[in-house]
């Protein structure tokens, strides 16, 4: 097949979506499908465009077999919520001349959206439409939900008006997929009809025993004591995650269980807040971004994961650093509602407890950090739990058919027209005849 995608974050960018797109190119790449990408330079999670990429015009290059153009666009040096409105603005507009152009020129099966950003997904709709092509949306986060529930944005009739566009342009799409089950739902309250949704969860590369030996030496690194128990959080430091709660819960840990260490690992906006609030804490140890090879080492390393969550986050995102915890075999502490998508996929392999109760969440590593069996127990499941629900090669295939599925009326209906055009031109020479 021929596909066309189109995402704001594409690879080297740090973050979930990119990661994703990224691979889930390469993989139908791999498998003989033929595919474009439209995409921005790499900005994230410093909020700033690095060297090699900055460029007011477009830019084309080749990944693999991959052909990507990369559209310029603004990037706030503070993303605030109406500099991050004019941010995916800025990457519609610069967007919306390349999808058309490319799409113009390969003639693709499937266009392909990725959300965020809604608000490119305009043009790629109107782009498949007069191409002929499939019009497809996954959405990764539900941005607008997100932005007025953790108050990037607000006001009643900005929200009406937001909600009202976002639902105009879901209707639209052929097929709606997101990453979970309760994502899906919420898709389906803004009227999509469930005919026309799919889920279409996010995955994390198989870890067969993660190398116990590494451990040593980053701990030794951290000045961790082999028989402290250490927390981990390894991922993007942005508003929704609410990190905040780790420095709470740290500070009150910090003379009732000294041998508990927490290690906060990533980039983001809210890292140089956190590093201020834990000033004086000597529980809590910072890291830098880790690479890819890196990863699965630091978190074998932990002995439990700390996924901390806003309530007004539930639903609208699932953490994709997730999948990594679980395959490490090492139980999660999450803070997720009863009834949330996060809540559900932590059951059985780690502890919830409700979003911003930070006593609860103490009260949670006190358990953990003082049964050893418990620890081993969750870990497991936890394991158990990325092989089966976060399995990379079965999300894929599946997606897959539903590629050919969706992608086939397209196909046939080239077909068809070819066949036509050649049984008027054999019906021509046989009249010259």
């Amino acid at each position: 097949m021929k596909i066309l995608v189109c995402s704001v974050n594409f690879p080297p960018d740090l973050i979930g979506i990119a990661k994703y797109t990224g691979e889930m190119c390469q993989w139908l790449s791999d498998r003989g499908h033929e595919v474009r990408v439209i995409t921005a330079p790499p900005y994230y999670p410093d909020w700033k465009v690095p060297p090699a990429y900055r460029n007011l015009t477009y830019s084309a290059e080749r990944v693999g077999d991959i052909q990507v153009t990369r559209c310029p666009l603004y990037v706030p040096r503070l993303p605030t919520g109406f500099r991050r409105i004019l941010h995916h603005l800025s990457f519609a507009i610069s967007s919306s001349l390349a999808t058309f152009a490319v799409t113009a020129q390969f003639r693709p099966d499937v266009v392909l959206t990725v959300a965020p950003s809604i608000l490119a997904s305009p043009a790629a709709l109107l782009a498949a439409r007069a191409s002929g092509a499939r019009a497809w949306l996954h959405v990764q986060d539900l941005e607008i939900d997100a932005a007025f529930g953790l108050g990037f944005l607000s006001g009643n009739r900005l929200r009406r008006f937001a909600l009202w566009l976002e639902g105009g342009l879901l209707r639209r799409f052929c097929r709606v997929s997101s990453i979970s089950r309760r994502m899906m739902e919420r898709i389906a309250a803004k009227g999509v009809e469930a005919s026309r949704l799919i889920e279409f969860r996010n995955w994390v590369d198989a870890m067969p025993g993660i190398v116990r030996s590494n451990e040593m030496s980053y701990r030794a690194t951290l000045g961790i004591p082999q028989d402290a128990t250490m927390l981990l959080y390894s991922g993007n430091m942005a508003v929704k995650q609410g990190l905040e709660y780790l420095v709470m819960a740290a500070r009150r840990l910090q003379e009732l269980r000294p041998d508990v260490v927490f290690v906060l690992c990533g980039s983001g906006p809210m890292r140089h807040r956190l590093v201020e609030e834990a000033k004086g804490l000597r529980n809590v140890r910072f890291l830098e971004l880790q690479s890819p090879e890196r990863i699965p080492h630091l978190l074998g390393a932990a002995d439990i994961h700390l996924l901390p969550q806003r309530a007004a986050a539930s639903d609208c995102v699932l953490p994709s650093k997730l999948g990594g915890m679980l395959a490490s075999g090492r139980p999660v502490i999450a803070m997720a509602a009863n009834g949330t998508q996060l809540a559900a996929e932590v059951e059985g392999a780690g502890l919830a407890v409700p979003p911003g109760d930070v006593p609860a969440f103490v009260d949670a590593i006190l358990l953990l950090a003082a049964d050893a069996r418990l620890r081993h127990q969750l870990g497991a499941e936890a394991g158990r739990v990325a092989a089966t629900r976060w399995d990379k090669q079965a999300t894929l295939e599946r997606f897959e058919q539903e590629l050919f599925k969706f992608g086939s009326s397209r196909r046939l209906g080239t077909a068809f027209g070819e066949l036509s055009a050649g049984r008027a031109i054999e019906k021509e020479v046989n009249t010259a005849l």
